[in-house]
């Protein structure tokens, strides 16, 4: 089995695409549908990466960062944000939530791959 990578998307069609893209590229994906649903996910196995959208409904995705980033076994865990936002203030409230980096949707598959194997190995 590959590495577990968590898609946290309010979307099912960008989760879907997401973890297709990433399944086929031998990894073992996790679907969430909002933060507080991702965080639910978070059982104490590892998690290579999450790829989170920002705008959803119940938690978004800087305060899944925050609170990903406030629990122990996850303060590393690589997070890259999926968002259609991409104005700099957005950007610098997720990095200072803690996310490792960014990609604007619509994203195309082989720049997410890219990022995936940067930043999940």
């Amino acid at each position: 089995m590959g590495k577990r990578i968590l898609v946290v998307d309010d979307s099912a069609a960008v989760r879907q695409s997401v973890a297709y893209v990433l399944d086929q590229a031998g990894y073992e994906i996790v679907q969430a549908g909002d933060g507080k649903d991702a965080l639910t996910k978070l059982d104490g196995k590892p998690f290579a990466l999450v790829v989170t959208d920002v705008n959803m409904p119940n938690m978004d995705g800087i305060e899944l960062t925050r609170q990903i980033r406030a629990n122990g076994d996850y303060k590393f865990t690589p997070i890259v944000v999926l968002t259609t936002e991409s104005q700099s203030e957005k950007m610098n409230e997720g990095k200072a939530a803690g996310a490792t980096g960014w990609i604007v949707k619509p994203f195309n598959s082989e720049k997410l791959l890219q990022v995936v194997k940067r930043l999940a190995g």
